[in-house]
């Protein structure tokens, strides 16, 4: 009576049986993702390598300087100038490469769900179930399938990133447009607007914070699974990071590992700052 009755419900088998059946007859759908996404990771890459290093560690000072303070934007230049100093210049731009590109696919994807769940109640029902599975299940969980659909490498891990990172950006698009003054809906309403005129020039203005914090969120995400999607064969910090895990090398872990909050820092902070200045613009608008 201790025991776990005999009886298993095989649901693993049955995801098993679905992922090869979409490997097998998607195949040139995933080839051609594939092109794509590692077209535009490569060209992202080789871009910011063009950059002579003393002009990308300006333009992160200015960035800083604009959108936080001057004290903001001395502090991220020396962090990447530190960076340099590690020699991890070429993984840092391959790290910023594959968030940028995951981070970009995941607003164009996230966004009209996060805006169509606003609209639509069904649709939230159906979503919403599927988001906390996403943002519950682990991180390493989502490495499995995809390396069925794309050879190792920085694909991969970007699909997967994009499959962690979107939950943030739905879900808060959503209560950002849910959350606008109804008064301010049924004033545009009696003026005439159509649904797609209130969206643009009503509900998505005034859910910009909300939606600024989402894309917040999502570019933090998508920095945390650096290190995951080097499991795949991601290039980057990450791959460092796990370099240094299988030789014991502390000093190449730390640099690595600190190069990874160095950037998150950065990022935090300047999306933030553009979120407050993007606030403050309406706000005068008004």
């Amino acid at each position: 009576m201790t025991e776990f009755p005999n009886v298993r419900i095989p649901i693993g088998d049955g995801v098993e049986k679905f992922i090869d059946f979409l490997a097998l007859h998607l195949d040139a759908f995933f080839d051609f993702i594939f092109v794509i996404s590692s077209t535009l990771i490569k060209g992202l890459e080789t871009g910011l390598l063009a950059i002579p290093w003393w002009l990308f560690i300006l333009i992160i000072f200015l960035l800083g300087w604009y959108f936080t303070n001057l004290y903001g934007g001395l502090l991220f230049s020396l962090f990447i100038f530190l960076i340099g100093t590690f020699d991890l210049w070429p993984e840092t731009m391959t790290t910023i490469s594959i968030v940028l590109i995951s981070v970009v696919l995941s607003l164009v994807i996230g966004i009209p769900l996060g805006i169509g769940m606003a609209f639509s109640k069904i649709m939230s029902t159906i979503m919403r179930p599927i988001l906390d599975a996403m943002q519950t299940m682990p991180s390493f969980v989502y490495l499995i399938p995809v390396i069925f659909f794309f050879p190792l490498g920085n694909v991969p891990a970007v699909i997967a990133t994009i499959i962690y990172a979107l939950p943030p950006v739905i879900r808060l698009t959503e209560l950002g447009i849910r959350n606008v003054d109804e008064e301010v809906v049924e004033s545009a309403q009696s003026f005439g607007s159509s649904t797609s005129q209130m969206l643009m020039k009503v509900q998505l203005p005034q859910a910009l914070p909300t939606i600024m914090a989402g894309i917040n969120q999502t570019t933090m995400m998508a920095l945390a699974m650096a290190v995951v999607g080097s499991m795949v064969g991601a290039q980057g910090l990450g791959e460092r990071v796990l370099y240094a895990i299988n030789r014991i090398d502390i000093s190449l872990g730390f640099e690595a590992g600190i190069s990874i909050v160095f950037l998150a820092i950065i990022i935090d902070r300047i999306s933030g700052g553009i979120a407050k200045r993007l606030q403050k613009h309406r706000r005068e608008a008004a």
